[in-house]
């Protein structure tokens, strides 16, 4: 069976394969198929057919991937306005592709993602999508629950976070039939995984993740402690909300978020820790935009006290996942010679979000 080649981890699919999955879910006769040439995991083609446009998404990273993802984009179609896409159907079969699959509506609007998409924008188109982003993550936290955890694929509920899952995740945890599960708070949690992540980085070059950065980190730590465990309301949090997880419209000169999806890494805990990862691009890209988008946050959220010393230990969590990861793979990620400090030294109190509070 001859296809085309969609992209390096999908490999090879023929519209014969395009069209048994539409089968799958009666979603009409197969048109054409269009590969994303954006993105980092190539798990993902555009389909459309003669029931409308899609996203067929294969090949996950782990089992859990899509039944988590289904999870989360059924609490926020349900319980929100925040637009995802629904239904979200899985064939947990691998007879078509070799791989289980999901087929979703695919969501309109600018893909920012696309790095000539964002060549087009102006200034204030870019101002507007930034504040945009920030009302669409105050709606996102309206999702809450009574307490912090993770969902359980396998029970198909949340639990709270445990220690040594917490440690690894997305691996499984080698199985110990004699140790005690360690249930743990959120800010255990935050903790515990930003030093893990953080010696895992200076294992693997001492030279950029050095003592002293850890000793950096262990003093914004204990600055932070009685301020981590305030009381809050957990929210679904998504770990990895940015401008390339979603797709933008602009309707009477106002943008708005028209879609979003990539829910793996999502789960419950404080909606604050949500801020770093869109603050920290923005603050790449323009830091006016950081401040456009924590203002729209803020019109709609409230901080609660002690944010100034609890942010920047959310802002390292998320700053060293990123840095572990680039570390790991032997990437560039900022000027050579430059140690971790030098690099999330900049994020953690940016003036630009400081001065707002």
């Amino acid at each position: 069976m001859t296809g085309k080649m969609y992209s390096q981890r999908l490999g090879s699919i023929s519209d014969a394969q395009f069209q048994a999955a539409l089968d799958r879910f009666h979603a009409g006769r197969f048109l054409q198929a269009e590969a994303i040439s954006f993105g980092i995991f190539g798990q993902n083609v555009f389909v459309s057919s003669t029931t409308g446009d899609y996203v067929l998404r294969g090949d996950p990273h782990f089992w859990w991937q899509f039944p988590t993802e289904q999870y989360f984009a059924r609490l926020l179609h349900e319980r929100t306005s925040v637009p995802v896409p629904w239904p979200y159907r899985i064939d947990p079969t691998s007879d078509i592709f070799g791989w289980s699959f999901v087929l979703m509506p695919r969501m309109p609007g600018l893909q920012l993602a696309d790095p000539q998409v964002k060549k087009q924008l102006g200034s204030a188109d870019k101002r507007g999508i930034a504040q945009a982003l920030g009302e669409n993550l105050a709606q996102m936290q309206e999702v809450t629950m009574p307490f912090a955890g993770r969902y359980n694929a396998s029970l198909e509920t949340i639990e709270p976070f445990e220690l040594a899952y917490e440690l690894v995740w997305p691996l499984p945890v080698a199985s110990d039939a004699s140790l005690k599960p360690k249930i743990i708070t959120y800010s255990e949690r935050v903790t515990a995984c930003l030093r893990h992540i953080l010696n895992r980085a200076h294992e693997y070059n001492a030279q950029t993740t050095t003592a002293n950065d850890i000793l950096w980190v262990e003093e914004l730590i204990a600055e932070a402690q009685d301020v981590l465990d305030e009381t809050f309301v957990p929210c679904l949090l998504m770990e990895d909300y940015k401008e390339g997880n979603l797709v933008v419209t602009q309707q009477n000169k106002r943008w708005q978020v028209s879609g979003m999806f990539d829910l793996m890494e999502a789960h419950f805990g404080d909606g604050e820790a949500d801020l770093s990862r869109p603050i920290a691009e923005y603050l790449n890209e323009d830091p006016q935009l950081a401040g456009a988008f924590f203002a729209a946050y803020l019109k709609h959220k409230s901080l609660r006290p002690g944010f100034a010393r609890r942010f920047p230990v959310y802002m390292l969590l998320d700053r060293v996942i990123l840095w572990e990861f680039f570390q790991r793979h032997s990437w560039r990620l900022c000027p050579e010679g430059w140690t971790f400090r030098d690099w999330a030294g900049r994020y953690v109190a940016p003036p630009v979000i400081f001065e707002q509070l």
